[in-house]
This record gives structure tokens, sequence and C-alpha cells, in this order.
């Protein structure tokens, strides 16, 4: 997983010390959005098991990007900026789906006995980039400063908490981009 964490920035954030009251807290939604997405991976990866879907999909992941771009832009956003967090969004899915090939694997007992429709997942897909990118909006002041990468780490830390390793460190890939 990468740190972008210096020094006691995670204590700090997560005592609450060194930030105004308004702000404690202010990333956990996009956080929560991002952890979400990491989780819908799992689905993303069964859906994909077995058959000839690749989870390096250079062409699905340009339309996403594409898509996000032309929406930053109607929400106000950088769509450069938008356009980074987003790769690390499809990093973070690729790299839970090829944790979950590779697990599948070695381990054929644990497979999926169902796999889901892309076609059904994608809209839950599209529902969580709406909210990330409305909360990037919503967080462009706190995320643009020295201060996000304390208040990032807090949020980090209150999310992950609840995920297992693999979902914690994709986590961790989905979210460094955030501060800018």
């Amino acid at each position: 997983m990468r740190s972008w964490v210096v020094g006691g920035a995670v204590v700090a954030a997560a005592l609450g010390l060194g930030a105004p009251a308004q702000a404690q807290g202010a990333l956990d939604p996009l956080v929560g959005s991002a952890a979400e997405r990491v989780v819908l991976s799992d689905q993303v990866a069964a859906a994909k098991w077995g058959t000839d879907s690749p989870i390096e999909d250079p062409e699905r992941e340009q339309q996403v990007l594409d898509g996000v771009a032309a929406r930053a832009v109607e929400l106000g956003l950088d769509p450069e900026e938008a356009e980074r967090v987003f790769r690390d969004q499809i990093e973070a899915s690729k790299l839970v789906q090829r944790a979950l090939h590779a697990h599948w694997t070695a381990n054929p007992d644990q497979q999926p006995t169902e796999r889901p429709d892309l076609g059904e997942i994608r809209p839950e897909l599209d529902r969580l980039g709406e909210a990330i990118l409305v909360e990037l909006r919503d967080t462009d002041e706190l995320r643009d400063g020295p201060p996000c990468t304390g208040h990032l780490a807090g949020a980090y830390a209150r999310t992950a908490r609840d995920l297992d390793a693999l979902h914690q460190a994709a986590l961790g890939r989905a979210v460094p981009s955030i501060c800018t």
C-alpha cells in the first residue's frame, strides 16, 4: 500500500487535533464512496471470472475517464484532476480483481458459483462515480492545501477499519490523488 502520510498526521487526524471542527470528517463521504467502489470490485471480478472479459480493458477505462472529464467540467471541477482521481479508482479496482482471480485460481473451492452481470453492476459504478465527483467538488477547497493529507489520513483510517486487508490496500491505492 502506498503511504502518503508523514509522521504523526494519522494520529493527529484520528484524534481530531489541528483541524477546524467543520473540516473534521469532511473527506469521510468521499473516502467512503471510494471504499464502496473498491468493495464493488468483488462483483466485477466475479462477473469477469471464467470469461473472455479482461481485467485490463483500456478502451472501457478511456470511456470512463472521458465521461468523468466531461462531467467534471459540468460540475466546475478541473477535468485533469478528476481523471487523476478516477485513474486511481480504476487501478484500485484492478488490484482487487487481480487478487481475487489469483485467489480463485489457487483455491478452486472458493471460486464464485454465480456470475453477476456487468450490465447490472455498471449503474452502481456510475452512481458511485457521480458521488465521488460531487464530493470532489464539495471538498475542493479543503483538498487544495497541506491540511488535506491529515484529513485524508483520518478519513482513510476511519473507513479502512471496516475492510479486510485486500480492500484496505485497494482503498489505499484509490485515494492518494484526492489531495491536490
